[in-house]
């Protein structure tokens, strides 16, 4: 088997982040699901055994929704998760879900899988996919708001290449 080298392929386009973007938001929509009905469960445990009570509320949705820290505690957890989703994967392999579809890989600019610290401040510059859009304005370069932050690039694989990760 041969040694791939990672800096030799072409930066992704905007079309082809977008693509990406749209199957990775369908898939994050269903992680921060997940962790809210998995958040829905213990509270409902803490209140069953008392941790805390419902305070007049008939419905434990109206107890989240009107007690602040339970309801800032649910969002921060869902918003973990869905965080741990992308920097799990970019740390891991370089793709997503919606990467690997669209055969597209986030590397640091010498072709190296970027770091789990790499990937947590790609996230916020990310601004849900809005930093994609500077890769339109600067179309020479293909590097989003994130890569440039990070310096990483997103690259698109050959069919070979993206053969067998995640």
């Amino acid at each position: 088997m041969t040694t791939l080298n990672y800096t030799d392929f072409p930066r992704a386009t905007f079309i082809r982040r977008l693509s990406s973007w749209v199957y990775d938001f369908l898939i994050a929509v269903a992680v921060y699901m997940v962790a809210g009905a998995l958040s829905f469960l213990l509270i409902t445990l803490g209140l069953y055994f008392g941790l805390f009570d419902m305070q007049g509320y008939e419905h434990v949705v109206d107890k989240i929704a009107n007690t602040p820290w339970l309801k800032w505690t649910n969002e921060v957890w869902k918003l973990s998760w869905v965080s741990f989703f992308f920097i799990w994967f970019w740390a891991k392999s370089g793709q997503t879900l919606g990467m690997k579809a669209w055969r597209l890989r986030v590397q640091n600019q010498d072709g190296s899988l970027i770091s789990k610290k790499t990937g947590l401040k790609r996230l916020l510059p990310t601004l849900l996919g809005l930093g994609n859009f500077a890769v339109l304005i600067d179309s020479k370069n293909k590097l989003s708001l994130q890569d440039r932050m990070t310096n990483t690039e997103v690259v698109v694989l050959t069919l070979e290449a993206n053969r067998g990760r995640l």
